[in-house]
């Protein structure tokens, strides 16, 4: 099977590890600033971006440092995975559904700023596949005077573009992503944020001072447990070397496809974009299920990856018509992209692609 995802892991990770394990050290400490470091410079961040438990954390933290809580609104998009949407609603906040782009997935900047209002206290925007959205539009809007902070779901994004962020930029390191801790993830804050970040990732102690932090010192505003380990800072230690090689075969396999598959009857194939980081390739088709049981019958993995959010009872919330997520939702599936697919795979999956969309009725169009 070729598998539509994959735990890139190096070679010495275990040693890294080990030596972790060894150290007697295995909180947040030396490990878990030098992977900041090291993570700053892959991604080219004015600031340090600040390491983390899990993207999931990472997002909750910026919704908090953005002051979003009880009857407040933030407008996101159904098309991710719901950790996206979790936070929102357990901070107490309402979900403003906004419609996506039906080719690209991504939420639609006209739509979410026809939805702002004086509760607005975000936007959230999800990288799907690994596409930025249109951040520069996005921050152009305000609410009560104030300009609404737009939060960015970079999960599936690792070398987000520098030039086109959101104010608050939430990165994943889970298993089988660009770049994994294990599990993880790192979030990129205003600089005048940062330093409350740092303290509230961790109670709401600092954690540098000279002061012992768990007796002397006072705390003016309650955080929470969201820091990364060193065992986790140790595996992105090894692994952070060679996420850019990872993420620039995701690209080249994309690159691939777009050729390869542009006279497929009945497949619309993404848009091309060399600064994405291709973490997922979607397909958009007519009868998903029937490709996904041709592509199984051949040995290869595919999936829509993430239902809608809006039809899960956790996340009911009115939200009008949604045509462009009605369409991409319906239509979309992924197809092995990553770093694992080497040159006979990929040839291997455009040939099913091929060979299933010709077996169509030559009646049936492509889905536009």
């Amino acid at each position: 099977m070729i598998p539509l995802f994959k735990v890139f892991m190096a070679a010495d990770a275990r040693a890294r590890v080990g030596d972790t394990l060894e150290s007697g050290y295995i909180g947040e400490g030396p490990r878990v600033q030098e992977f900041e470091t090291a993570f700053e410079e892959l991604v080219g961040s004015p600031t340090t971006p600040l390491a983390v438990n899990s993207c999931t954390s990472a997002l909750d933290l910026a919704l908090h440092l953005a002051g979003v809580g009880l009857g407040s609104e933030v407008i996101s998009t159904p098309m991710t995975c719901t950790a996206t949407n979790g936070v929102i609603v357990n901070r107490g906040a309402k979900i403003v559904w906004a419609d996506v782009d039906p080719i690209t997935g991504l939420i639609d900047p006209g739509d979410a700023f026809s939805k702002i209002n004086r509760r607005t206290k975000a936007i959230m925007a999800v990288d799907w596949a690994g596409r930025s959205c249109n951040y520069a539009q996005l921050r152009d809007w305000t609410a009560n005077g104030a300009r609404v902070p737009v939060i960015q779901d970079a999960a599936h994004n690792l070398l987000v573009d520098p030039q086109n962020r959101g104010d608050y930029v939430a990165w994943s390191f889970q298993a089988i992503k660009h770049l994994t801790t294990g599990d993880g993830g790192a979030l990129l804050t205003p600089p005048k944020q940062m330093n409350r970040a740092r303290l509230l990732r961790w109670y709401g102690l600092d954690r540098t001072s000279s002061a012992d932090f768990r007796c002397a010192q006072n705390i003016t505003e309650a955080g929470f447990k969201y820091h990364m380990n060193d065992i986790a800072a140790a595996i992105g230690m090894a692994n952070l070397p060679h996420a850019r090689a990872c993420v620039e075969r995701h690209r080249a396999n994309a690159a691939w496809y777009a050729q390869a598959l542009q006279d497929a009857p009945g497949v619309s194939l993404p848009p091309s974009d060399p600064g994405s980081s291709w973490w997922l390739y979607c397909l958009l088709v007519e009868d998903r299920a029937s490709l996904i049981a041709h592509l199984a019958e051949r040995g290869i993995g595919s999936s829509p990856v993430h239902r809608r959010n809006d039809v899960h009872p956790a996340f009911h919330y009115p939200s009008g018509a949604l045509p462009g997520v009605d369409h991409f939702a319906e239509h979309e599936l992924a197809i092995p992209v990553g770093w694992w697919v080497t040159d006979e795979d990929r040839e291997q999956i455009a040939g099913a692609v091929l060979d299933w969309a010709h077996a169509r009725q030559p009646a049936e169009l492509a889905v536009a």
